[in-house]
């Protein structure tokens, strides 16, 4: 629930940094059924506010944004995330993979059994702490950090042993690394609270699970060990979920106890008029910008794409620099965790993709790429079968694999590209068709109509021929500055300097 990245004051932390300066990022995600459905609630508020400025920012081009782009391999055993960081996530250019909580956690085929923790014993669905420790350094060697999820916010409701034979108690309070004193004391988070009362939020249970007195030193101890752990094996940052049910301060305590240089981001689910404000984690770490996701499915399913014009920083939305940004998430894809309807899915197919085409040629964030596999209730865990067999990733059907969609994969090079350039040449008919270049490094068009888009557009491009990346094998010529297309019907086109079409 709960992600961090140290950024001082009051912390040393390794900051986000563009590939091109050679340094790494972290991130983590939710806890079970973390439904804070108030956010679902809030949306409607906020759409209206979106439709009347109809765009989101101002003066975005002149924002910093991450160059790179990480993935969230959701329920990947660690086998197979080292096996992809090496055969795609590194030649594709991915900077980091977001992989779920490798800590113990309670028994059952459920995804949220992953978000109830038992202990901080490296053993959990997804293999064995050998296995873990195999992945980091394989992923690192292919150039791909690891961020770890980490649920610190709470333990597991309940009585029995985790996955790895660790015995617990609920009722008791009674956990390997924690007694009853080591608690905020029994209450349940009323729906109401979420608008009306942060401390309760903060300190009473959410959906249950015992919730950590991460104010205490004693647990911000045994917490921050445990990330010391992570990232002695290599681990180069962390998802700190559940964030907004701690205080920025504990979680700065913590974070400022970690000797290693950990990249850090937080969960804080914050759609508007709520309690708790996401601007109050700004200072601590990066924080998931739940917004961004929400909006933009609010725009592809509802609204034109000309206002995307100027989406992005705003009083709405947090600072570029600060904000994580996806379309979709491990929770919200299942209809929880905020963004209600609006939200885009795997289930959306080509108005996914085109989705997630704009968000990584946009100068706004640092996009985490959704990986997701099929499900057909919203409890659903993985499938049994793991991603790699005989050699070969076998994605399409039980594993998803939205991170391998072309019109997804190519956009990494793309927006390493286009690093530092602002959005010039912006076009638009008005309704659902939109093009823009990224100075000289880009340029891309963007059809969401039913009819095919045929235009003539002026590009700062130097001439030549370019592969258009979303599409293997198509060849776009620019001559004059200009290029001519004829774009299919919910479909992209995306050129990038890096890749220009091979010698005839």
């Amino acid at each position: 629930m709960v992600r961090t990245s140290r950024r001082p004051p009051p912390l040393v932390y390794a900051p986000r940094r563009s590939r091109k300066e050679g340094l790494s990022h972290s991130v983590y995600r939710h806890v079970i059924r973390h439904n804070d459905n108030k956010g679902d609630l809030m949306f409607a508020k906020y759409s209206v506010a979106l439709a009347a400025s109809a765009a989101l920012s101002i003066g975005l081009s002149t924002q910093p944004a991450s160059a790179d782009t990480f993935v969230h391999l959701f329920e990947w055993q660690w086998e197979d995330v080292a096996q992809e960081c090496e055969n795609w996530l590194g030649p594709k250019g991915f900077k980091a993979v977001q992989v779920s909580p490798p800590q113990e956690h309670i028994q059952g085929d459920a995804w949220w059994t992953r978000y109830q923790p038992v202990s901080y014993q490296l053993e959990s669905r997804s293999g064995s702490s050998d296995a873990f420790a195999d992945m980091v350094q394989r992923c690192n060697a292919a150039g791909v950090d690891v961020y770890a999820d980490a649920v610190i916010n709470h333990v597991a409701h309940g009585k029995g042993q985790g996955i790895a034979g660790s015995s617990y108690d609920n009722e008791a309070l009674n956990y390997p690394h924690y007694q009853r004193d080591d608690f905020h004391e029994p209450c349940g988070i009323e729906q109401s609270d979420y608008t009306q009362n942060a401390e309760r939020v903060r300190q009473c249970q959410l959906v249950g699970l015992p919730d950590l007195n991460t104010s205490d030193p004693t647990v911000q101890s045994h917490i921050a060990d445990y990330l010391d752990t992570l990232a002695a094996l290599g681990v180069r940052g962390i998802r700190v979920d559940a964030a907004k049910h701690m205080a920025p301060s504990d979680i700065a305590a913590i974070l400022a106890q970690v000797d290693a240089p950990l990249y850090a981001f937080q969960e804080v689910i914050d759609l508007g008029g709520e309690a708790i404000s996401a601007t109050e984690y700004q200072g601590t770490a990066d924080i998931t910008e739940f917004r961004y996701g929400a909006s933009l499915g609010d725009i592809f399913n509802n609204r034109a794409l000309a206002n995307l014009q100027q989406f992005g920083e705003s009083p709405a939305l947090l600072p570029s620099e600060q904000a994580i940004v996806f379309t979709d998430n491990h929770d919200n894809q299942r209809g929880h965790g905020a963004g209600g309807s609006n939200i885009l899915t795997h289930r959306d197919d080509q108005l996914y993709r085109l989705a997630n085409v704009f968000m990584l040629a946009w100068p706004y964030g640092y996009p985490k790429v959704m990986s997701s596999y099929a499900f057909s209730n919203s409890d659903q865990g993985p499938p049994q079968a793991p991603v790699y067999q005989q050699g070969e990733a076998q994605c399409g059907e039980a594993w998803v694999c939205e991170h391998r969609w072309p019109e997804i994969a190519n956009m990494v090079a793309f927006r390493q590209q286009a690093d530092g350039s602002e959005v010039t040449h912006w076009w638009d008919n008005g309704h659902h068709q939109i093009a823009f270049s990224r100075e000289a490094q880009g340029f891309i068009a963007i059809n969401r109509e039913p009819q095919a888009l045929t235009h003539t557009f002026q590009t700062d491009m130097a001439d030549g021929h370019y592969q258009n990346v979303t599409a293997e094998g198509q060849c776009i010529v620019v001559e004059d500055g200009q290029l001519t297309l004829s774009v299919p019907a919910m479909s992209a086109v995306a050129l990038h300097v890096g890749a220009p079409c091979p010698a005839s």
